[in-house]
């Protein structure tokens, strides 16, 4: 049986790009529609100079982020009242169901990883449009 088609470990090379409700373009990666996770989803992301993301949280998952390369801003909290700068290297965790909009000020794109609890791509992400008119950058 060739690896790729027996049950369970599962590889992947991301190629495709799909349409985050987030306002973002996102690398197919590790997820229940991709390998069938479970738990667990994983992908890619550039974020391209001057871009900016819609208000958002994701419902009852957490998030973890590395920074590639780049730099980038993240506002943050139930009236995105909270500012982190991240720079490649950085680690960043998003709790569940908290507001965040991230952005990238610089006229150089921002690429990072990112996981969260939800398998699904898209499934527990919430637009926030009230929140809209808080940033402004």
């Amino acid at each position: 049986m060739d690896d790729q088609t027996a049950p369970g470990c599962r590889k992947l090379r991301p190629g495709g790009t799909y349409a985050g409700k987030q306002g973002f373009d996102y690398f197919e990666g590790i997820a229940r529609e991709t390998v069938g996770a479970q738990g667990i989803c994983m992908h890619l992301l550039t974020i391209p100079p001057g871009g900016r993301a819609k208000a958002h949280k994701h419902a009852t998952h957490e998030t973890a982020i590395y920074v590639l390369e780049g730099a980038a801003l993240m506002y943050w909290g139930d009236r995105l009242e909270h500012r982190m700068e991240t720079v490649a290297g950085d680690l960043v965790y998003i709790p569940a169901d908290c507001p965040h909009l991230p952005v990238n000020p610089s006229d150089a794109p921002v690429h990072a990883v990112i996981a969260r609890t939800d398998p699904h791509e898209q499934e527990s992400v919430v637009l926030l449009p009230e929140l809209e008119g808080m940033v402004s950058v």
